[in-house]
C-alpha cells in the first residue's frame, strides 16, 4: 500500500503546473469533449507509465542495493530541483491542427509529451525503489489522473486558481525528503 500511497501523491503532486496538465487545459478548451480526452490521458499513461516502471523494475535488477539507494536518493533530489522550473506548453504545440480525433489527437500528445518528463521519471525511479511494479504504474496513474481530469473539467478556471508556486515548492520538499532519507538509508531496503 505504501508504494502505491507514494507513487499517487508524488505524481499527482509533480503533474500540478506540469506541461501535460497544460495540454490538457488547451486539449479540454478547444475540443470542449471531456470523455474521450480523459480517456486518452488514461491510456496514454498507462502505456507511458508501464514502460517507465519496467525501466526502473529492470534498472532495480541490474543494479546493487547501495548504488541504487545512492542513484535514487540523487535522483529524488535532482527531481526537488527540476520541480522549481515551471513547464510552459510551446504555441506552436498549442496551434498545431488535429489529424485524427480527440481521443487519438490526445493519446499520441500525451505519450509524447510525457516522454523524459518529470513524472515519467519519478515512475522509473519509484519502480526502480519498490518491486511491486503493478502498484507504481497504477499509482502513478491515478496520480495523473488525479492533476489531469480537473483541468480537462474546469478547464482556464483551475490553471488560473491554483497557486502553481506553492504547490510546485511542496512537491520539491516531498522528493527532497524522500532523497535525504534515501541517502541516509533511513527510508525501507531494497529488495
Amino acid at each position: 500500500m505504501e508504494a502505491f500511497l507514494v507513487s499517487t501523491g508524488v505524481v499527482a503532486l509533480a503533474e500540478i503546473g506540469d506541461k501535460t496538465q497544460l495540454l490538457a487545459l488547451v486539449l479540454a478548451a478547444r475540443f470542449r469533449k471531456p470523455v474521450p480526452i480523459v480517456l486518452g490521458i488514461l491510456v496514454a499513461t498507462l502505456a507511458n507509465h508501464a514502460l517507465a516502471g519496467s525501466l526502473g523494475a529492470i534498472i532495480a535488477r541490474l543494479v546493487a542495493p547501495d548504488v541504487l539507494r545512492w542513484a535514487l536518493g540523487l535522483s529524488f533530489l535532482a527531481m526537488a530541483v527540476w520541480m522549481l522550473v515551471p513547464d510552459r506548453l510551446d504555441a506552436q504545440e498549442q496551434a498545431r491542427p488535429p489529424r485524427f480525433g480527440v481521443f487519438v489527437t490526445t493519446l499520441i500528445a500525451f505519450f509524447l509529451l510525457e516522454m523524459g518528463d518529470k513524472t515519467q521519471v519519478a515512475t522509473v525511479a519509484l519502480a526502480a525503489k519498490y518491486p511491486q511494479l503493478i502498484t507504481i504504474v497504477a499509482g502513478t496513474t491515478l496520480g495523473m489522473m488525479i492533476a489531469n481530469v480537473p483541468a480537462v473539467l474546469l478547464g482556464e478556471v483551475a490553471a488560473t486558481k491554483l497557486p502553481l508556486r506553492i504547490v510546485h515548492g511542496v512537491c520539491a520538499a516531498v522528493f527532497a525528503v524522500m532523497g535525504v532519507l534515501l541517502l541516509l538509508g533511513v527510508m525501507p531496503k531494497f529488495t
